[in-house]
């Protein structure tokens, strides 16, 4: 009964992210949640252009589920050319004492990741090649969203606009539009519809304000940040996904 209650909760919340999916997609959603334990809650998982792709913190989570006893990261200074912005990293997870251990390599360059993300080829290299060495280790055939290279099309989103009609809280039953209660509701509808991480979210605004918390920036600055995480989710997700993740802090080791 507790796994069929988790089945239904996963789908309800695709649905309320992506609308209607179609029969083979949600029976895919279905399998990976069973076989792996991966979650749409938890941001596990990302739908792009109707395939599911495995995120960087649905790893960790499958990782430390696992008992993995460590992950190890180290720069391939051979095949990186910083001068150029090009960097491979090497990642060892360690499945448990004694256990075979597990290599994945990643690489990052400004030619093939998002321009949202240039500047930090360092952070999305070294995180493509945890992602990968994970998949290797608990076989997840999934590709991870993060290792992804940027594409110029953005991914079709199945969940429609709250602000389809063009218009951004013109409605006077909202309340003012800078208000602080209606600008955090704005950016909560965006964490929920594309299925952001709220904390790297936080991060990232307080870094785009120049402030050390998104409640020390202006309502301006805020309003600012909100349409750019906007336009970001709708023109790139794979690319605003790729930012937020190198907001979070280096994995060296995870550890029980």
């Amino acid at each position: 009964m507790k796994t069929i209650s988790v089945l239904r909760s996963n789908a309800r919340k695709a649905r309320a992210i992506w609308g209607e999916l179609p029969k083979a997609t949600m029976s895919s959603l279905k399998e990976l949640v069973r076989k792996h334990s991966l979650s749409v809650s938890s941001g596990d998982l990302q739908l792009l252009d109707g395939r599911w792709y495995v995120t960087h913190s649905g790893l960790l989570r499958i990782a430390k589920r696992s008992h993995c006893s460590g992950i190890t990261t180290s720069i391939d200074r051979f095949a990186s050319d910083v001068a150029n912005g090009r960097w491979v990293f090497k990642a060892v997870v360690h499945t448990g004492r004694g256990a075979k251990r597990f290599v994945g390599y990643g690489d990052a360059n400004p030619s093939n990741v998002s321009p949202l993300v240039r500047g930090a080829e360092m952070r999305v290299a070294e995180t493509r090649a945890v992602n990968r060495a994970l998949r290797k280790a608990y076989g997840i055939g999934l590709c991870s969203v993060e290792e992804l290279g940027w594409v110029s099309e953005s991914p079709r989103s199945a969940a429609p606009s709250s602000n389809s009609n063009g218009h951004h809280g013109s409605n006077g039953s909202n309340g003012s539009n800078g208000s602080p209660s209606r600008l955090r509701d704005k950016l909560c509808l965006l964490i929920r519809q594309y299925n952001l991480d709220p904390i790297l979210v936080k991060e990232y605004a307080a870094h785009f304000c120049g402030t050390e918390t998104i409640k020390d920036a202006s309502r301006e600055l805020v309003e600012s940040f909100i349409s750019h995480l906007s336009s970001s989710a709708k023109e790139d997700l794979v690319g605003l996904i790729c930012k937020l993740n190198s907001f979070s802090r280096p994995v060296e080791e995870v550890k029980q």
